[in-house]
């Protein structure tokens, strides 16, 4: 939806090209679009990082430090929209080299978030307990693994592109260079966030890395089956404790019987 949103931005751009607003509204959505994506599949890493290593993955640090990347993914894109908007109004030379120093933090940091499921995939498939994971979802661990590794290199690739061509120095725009071109950005850019899509629908990553509600609460994926346990236990407390007192009653009206008979 925000890709249609931002092609359909760049082509009332064309119509209106001497138009600040839209030309500000195109690279937000350009820019923001992709995010979703990569926290999707951070998501999806953390959570094979917490069925191998319950006990790292499922740690109070660990959990912070996923809710940290989270947050500054939220702070950057604000700033990086911020220093969009203004370097379109302002002529201060200062002013302008502070918001391109922020844009280059921006997608510098979004490429190293969208890194980050290659090497936890990588720490997965290293772990010497694989006979002991805790399973999640459906489908097998190899196509699990498959996918966030393929996502995360296609999300890498693309992010890493456009870092790259951000730090390269300006070129006036009489003189621009292949990395220019309409071409790498609708590749590095729309095409393989369409892919990224495709291959999530295709995969089902709905139904492949879907864990019970409330897992962060109990710490495992096993939630649901311990409640359902839990609550067979007591319902077996609870019918031996009626039995009990059911034979202790029977007991006692079988004394009273006894002594209420004359001798």
């Amino acid at each position: 939806m925000s890709r249609i949103v931002a092609n359909v931005i760049r082509i009332a751009w064309t119509c209106r090209i001497t138009n600040v607003k839209l030309a500000i509204a195109s690279q937000i959505f350009v820019a923001a679009g992709v995010l979703l994506l990569f926290i999707l599949n951070l998501l999806y890493a953390q959570r094979m990082v917490r069925a191998v290593y319950p006990g790292i993955g499922w740690s109070r640090v660990l959990s912070w430090a996923f809710k940290v990347i989270y947050g500054l993914v939220v702070v950057t894109i604000i700033m990086v929209i911020t220093v969009v908007i203004q370097t379109s109004y302002s002529l201060n030379l200062n002013t302008l080299r502070i918001d391109r120093d922020v844009l280059l933090y921006g997608v510098t940091y979004f490429s190293v978030v969208s890194f980050l499921p290659l090497p936890l995939v990588l720490l997965v498939v290293l772990s010497p307990n694989r006979k002991r994971i805790e399973e999640f979802g459906s489908g097998s661990w190899i196509v699990k693994v498959f996918l966030v590794t393929l996502v995360g290199s296609l999300l890498c690739l693309g992010a890493s592109f456009r870092a790259g061509t951000s730090w390269m120095p300006p070129r006036p725009v009489t003189d621009p260079t292949w990395y220019h071109s309409k071409a790498c950005f609708y590749i590095f850019n729309f095409s393989i966030d369409i892919l990224v899509v495709a291959i999530f629908f295709v995969g089902r990553v709905d139904q492949r890395f879907w864990v019970p509600n409330g897992s962060s609460k109990v710490r495992h994926y096993r939630g649901s089956e311990d409640n359902e346990k839990d609550l067979q236990t007591a319902e077996g407390a609870n019918t031996l404790q009626a039995h009990d007192e059911n034979d202790l009653e029977s007991r006692k009206s079988s004394v009273s019987r006894d002594l209420a008979e004359p001798k």
